[in-house]
């Protein structure tokens, strides 16, 4: 069996403040090439340290509302993660509990 190497790239502009002006992401084996995105979110696990370590990134022209959904679908699809990683239906079911709760308090879907 062959072993291959998948890389996902994140390509960040930013202005003399250290503040992102541009987000770009690459993942080839995706078939994504160079597509702009406002924001990021990037969690990985340190095994040896037990904790979580992340890069939160969004540009500065990121629309507040767009960010409020941004959190929303990432909530959600962390609910389905979740799922798929420990089969614990129970939690999962009160992840999205509060997934809607939070889109309820936010109005985020008033306007459809």
């Amino acid at each position: 069996m062959s072993k291959k190497t998948s890389d996902i790239v994140l390509s960040v502009t930013t202005d003399e403040n250290r503040i992102p002006e541009s987000i770009e992401w690459t993942a080839e084996d995706g078939g994504v090439e160079k597509e702009a995105a406002k924001a990021a979110f990037l969690s990985v696990w340190d095994h040896k340290a037990k904790e979580s370590l992340r890069i939160d990134l969004w540009t500065k022209d990121m629309p507040v509302d767009e960010m409020k959904h941004f959190f929303h679908q990432t909530l959600v699809s962390m609910s389905d993660t979740y799922y798929r990683a420990t089969q614990d239906e129970k939690m999962s079911e009160t992840m999205k509990d509060f997934c809607s709760y939070f889109a309820e308090k936010l109005e985020l879907y008033n306007d459809k």
